[in-house]
């Protein structure tokens, strides 16, 4: 494929920019400066602000007083590619096959923010804008933001706009617009669970001595009751419940029982009752093991009673959750239910509170507008499973929550082996920009 738009999505993916891995830093920095030069290289100015942490990317146009600022944002870091032996041909040497770019960052996000930024440069080629434009891409998004807000509070003034667009979500079916209003939000927590000094014998102490094994199993059991619903006092009590035009949108969905199943690799879906599959990914809070371990985990039999065991549980929230008040519950429910001869030791992880947009509003019905022209059918309205805590951030310090237009298929793999994105997704996220920006405008 000769098209010089996908060559540059190529040479942005190979830029192995791991934030997680403290080896790569050189190539974060390489990658900032990147961007820094495509965004140049298109009509902006742009610059690199240093934080703490990994450096931002900024890009502007010239600022019109008469004219609407939008914000968009992205992120140029990526997972770890690890498993290695996993994938088919090397995670930072992107190849494309039957349509597909693979490589890690293809999907998340480096194809979908180069969308937004080389639609930006076909516009203004095109002539002048219909809006200002603004680029904020950071270097932290895959562990946690942890510098973003700050950022955001010391240049509130300078990052000053009347709508924020991100592309950093999942379509509800391949090639369907899917406009996600909400996401949820995530409180994570570790419980370790202690019980004799050193390891015992299984023989001469079981029976006597408390096993934190299966302490840690009971805990973990009692997070759920029969129907599905978790079990934790109060968990549900600022939930609010799905409006009548949600559920019908979730029904609507492109999404199938089916295609999550095919998705996950499972023969059954399973969850709380009273709920479609749907609507139990986006609409409803959840708790759920994450890891789990302890005692001998070697080849062969080794019979101990273990001295401690772990287990990690992230709750995922929705609108009106708070995160603290869900770990507090949580402790609360855990010391409630510890089993004698056990102590616990809980610490709390990270955390962002649950997102949700107005898509009947202005901005998302401008949005929707934008996705149909694109696509030529009316949009998905999606609650969205995952959480983008920075969400949050933006809402609070720039003043507008952020419209979140998905262009990552279903099947993207994101996060995994085989990552990537198709090269279709890539060419019309660049149209969407253009038909954004003008939507925006009016």
């Amino acid at each position: 494929m000769n098209d010089p738009r996908v060559a540059d999505l190529l040479e942005f993916v190979r830029i192995p920019s791991v934030s997680a891995q403290s080896v790569h830093a050189v190539d974060m920095e390489r990658c900032a400066d990147w961007l820094v030069s495509k965004l140049k290289q298109i009509g902006l100015n742009a610059h690199k602000e240093s934080t703490s942490g990994n450096s931002i990317v900024i890009g502007k146009t010239q600022r019109n007083a008469s004219k609407k600022t939008v914000l968009i944002y992205g992120h140029y870091d990526v997972q770890p590619p690890e498993p290695l032996e996993l994938w088919t041909t090397p995670p930072f040497d992107p190849q494309i096959r039957d349509g597909r770019i693979y490589g890690r960052g293809a999907s998340d996000n480096k194809g979908q923010i180069l969308a937004h930024i080389l639609g930006v440069g076909e516009a203004l080629a095109e002539g002048p804008l219909p809006v200002n434009v603004i680029f904020l891409i950071e270097g932290e998004e895959e562990v946690g933001s942890g510098h973003l807000a700050e950022f955001l509070e010391k240049h509130r003034a300078d990052l000053a706009c009347d709508a924020i667009a991100i592309s950093d979500t999942g379509m509800a079916a391949d090639g369907h617009p899917t406009l996600s209003y909400a996401l949820r939000g995530i409180a994570a927590m570790e419980v370790r669970v202690f019980g004799p000094s050193h390891d015992l014998h299984s023989g001469i102490y079981g029976g006597a001595v408390a096993n934190p094994a299966t302490a840690a199993a009971r805990l973990i059991a009692s997070l759920h009751d029969a129907q599905g619903r978790v079990a934790i006092e109060g968990f549900y009590d600022d939930v609010q419940p799905m409006q009548h035009w949600e559920r019908e949108a979730a029904a609507e969905s492109p999404l199938s029982d089916e295609a999550i199943a095919a998705q996950a690799g499972v023969t059954e879906l399973w969850g709380e009752a009273g709920y479609s599959s749907v609507e139990r990914i986006g609409a409803r809070p959840t708790a759920e093991i994450n890891g789990i371990g302890g005692g001998y985990q070697g080849e062969g039999t080794k019979t101990v009673l273990p001295a401690e065991a772990f287990f990690k549980v992230t709750f995922r929230l929705v609108a009106n959750q708070n995160p603290d008040a869900i770990l507090k519950m949580a402790r609360c429910h855990f010391e409630k239910h510890k089993p004698p001869g056990v102590q616990l030791d809980m610490v709390d992880g990270h955390g962002g509170e649950p997102f949700f947009l107005d898509p009947k509003g202005a901005q998302g019905m401008a949005a929707c507008r934008a996705l149909e022209a694109v696509f030529g059918k009316k949009p998905a309205l999606t609650r969205e499973g995952g959480s983008i805590p920075i969400l949050a951030d933006f809402q609070k310090i720039l003043g507008h929550p952020a419209l979140l237009l998905a262009l990552a298929s279903p099947d993207c793999r994101a996060h995994s082996p085989d990552e990537s994105f198709p090269v279709e997704n890539f060419l019309t996220g660049i149209r969407l920009n253009k038909a954004l920006l003008k939507e925006l405008a009016l």
